[in-house]
């Protein structure tokens, strides 16, 4: 598939031709970020750190931090890869670095190799250092150590002079000859849609920068080419979920609606009976469009969405598998998806000053010392209960509170999610040591009102 290449100098996403002559100011990296991220992974490079030049170390990883990514660029000492790793980055790419001893202190299903050629021969040193070896014994040393290769074609990098498809395909069967069925991702001259699906097809990915950033390849059009469908329509079924991956329905994309999609983000389908179907459009309950993904035979799609208003059912539910009987009665929602909604609810209308009277969680927004207070009251509440039944009861509370006070600061349990995906992927370890205040004897917060 498609993998948009963010490469920065000087704080700024730029593009090089055969990674010297400047070609491109391509503007600001984060924005570009957040622009291409409704694709899936990015791939984003220092080449500062990689010139030996300076480093944009906070810049790449506040990217990782907010957005599905794979970094690198000079990534040549251990505090370095552990930044980048802590900062939540799927992978993380490394050439001149990229040995047997550096690369075995890490987690390998998180890191990237970079096998940087010209002429056939292995580059370093931002590409100006001759390795002497082939990108296939490269491989096949690194192989044990990593989760993948990123594979650039020094000589056309940036030349839009496309893939010699046939050479790539070569190239692809001689690092996997000796076993190796990681990730294996190419770039250098690619600039089609057409190229970027028949790289796919030997399963390849395809890391593109310039056609992108001059328009000669649209990204809609490149990940359309991957996809098939054995429809006598030839739609691709789509299924829409929201950020926590519940599923609210089932749709139907075809090339045209995926292109408005992808540039409007937005829940934009293709309905068998209205053609061209903008969500939301007549009633209101709008999607904002956050990723697009494949499935792993290329015939189905999956929209991540943040739906607003009653949901996606034509029925007035959140979902469509929510109503139960003719009547519709139960809820197509729980746990924390629905208090989230009551949540978003709640704070819409105390700022409209039509909340329920009576209503607690109205009251609590209102007062905010009072939130405070009952955050402090259940966690020791948590802190002393004893039992699986007591625990969860007191934790339930707890939750409560806090989604609470994380709607009156404009957040969410989804940035909570977020939040505990990305220091999930940690590789440092912090000794988690409580306050001194809560650690001295007989200074238990739940006695001494400390909170």
């Amino acid at each position: 598939m498609l993998i948009p290449s963010i490469d920065i100098m000087g704080g700024r996403a730029v593009q090089l031709v055969g990674g010297e002559r400047f070609e491109l100011d391509c503007g600001d990296p984060l924005e570009l970020a957040d622009r291409f991220s409704v694709l899936g992974e990015l791939a984003v490079v220092d080449l500062d750190a990689a010139t030996g030049a300076g480093s944009n170390l906070e810049l790449v990883a506040a990217i990782a931090s907010r957005y599905p990514c794979r970094v690198g660029g000079g990534v040549r000492d251990e505090a370095t890869m552990r930044r980048l790793l802590d900062s939540g980055a799927r992978a993380v790419m490394v050439g001149t670095r990229a040995t047997p001893d550096f690369l075995s202190a890490f987690p390998k299903e998180r890191l990237v190799a970079s096998l940087d050629f010209k002429r056939g021969v292995v580059m370093s040193e931002g590409w100006r250092t001759s390795t002497g070896r082939t990108v296939a014994d490269t491989a096949a040393e690194l192989a044990p150590y990593v989760g993948g290769f990123l594979v650039t074609s020094i000589d056309i990098e940036g030349s839009l002079s496309g893939v010699d498809l046939d050479a790539a395909r070569a190239l692809a069967e001689s690092i996997r000859a000796p076993g190796f069925d990681g990730a294996l991702t190419f770039a250098g001259g690619i600039r089609s849609a057409a190229e970027v699906a028949a790289l796919d097809a030997i399963g390849v990915d395809a890391q593109v920068g310039m056609a992108l950033y001059k328009g000669a390849l649209d990204p809609a059009d490149a990940l359309a080419a991957c996809l098939s469908s054995d429809r006598p329509d030839g739609l691709w079924p789509t299924v829409v979920c929201d950020e926590s991956g519940v599923a609210l329905g089932l749709a139907y994309s075809d090339a045209e609606s995926l292109k408005a999609a992808i540039a409007e983000r937005a829940g934009v389908y293709r309905s068998r009976r209205r053609g061209l179907w903008r969500k939301g459009e007549s009633s209101g309950d709008r999607q904002e469009l956050l990723r697009v993904d494949a499935d792993c035979d290329r015939d189905a799609l999956r929209f991540t969405v943040r739906q607003s208003g009653a949901g996606f059912c034509h029925r007035g539910t959140r979902t469509c598998f929510g109503a139960v009987g003719a009547a519709g009665f139960g809820g197509d929602e729980r746990g924390f998806a629905l208090l989230t909604r009551t949540m978003e609810k709640r704070l819409a209308e105390v700022a409209s000053g039509e909340a329920p009277a009576g209503s607690y969680t109205a009251r609590l927004f209102a007062e905010p010392g009072l939130l405070d207070a009952k955050i402090a009251e259940e966690a020791a509440e948590l802190c002393e209960a004893a039992g699986p039944e007591r625990s969860a009861e007191e934790a339930a509370d707890l939750v409560y509170f806090a989604s609470v006070k994380l709607a009156r600061e404009g957040a969410g349990l989804a940035d909570v999610e977020r939040v505990l995906d990305r220091r999930a992927m940690r590789v440092t370890r912090r000794p988690g040591n409580a306050k001194a205040p809560y650690l001295e004897k007989g200074n238990e917060p739940w006695k001494t009102g400390i909170h």
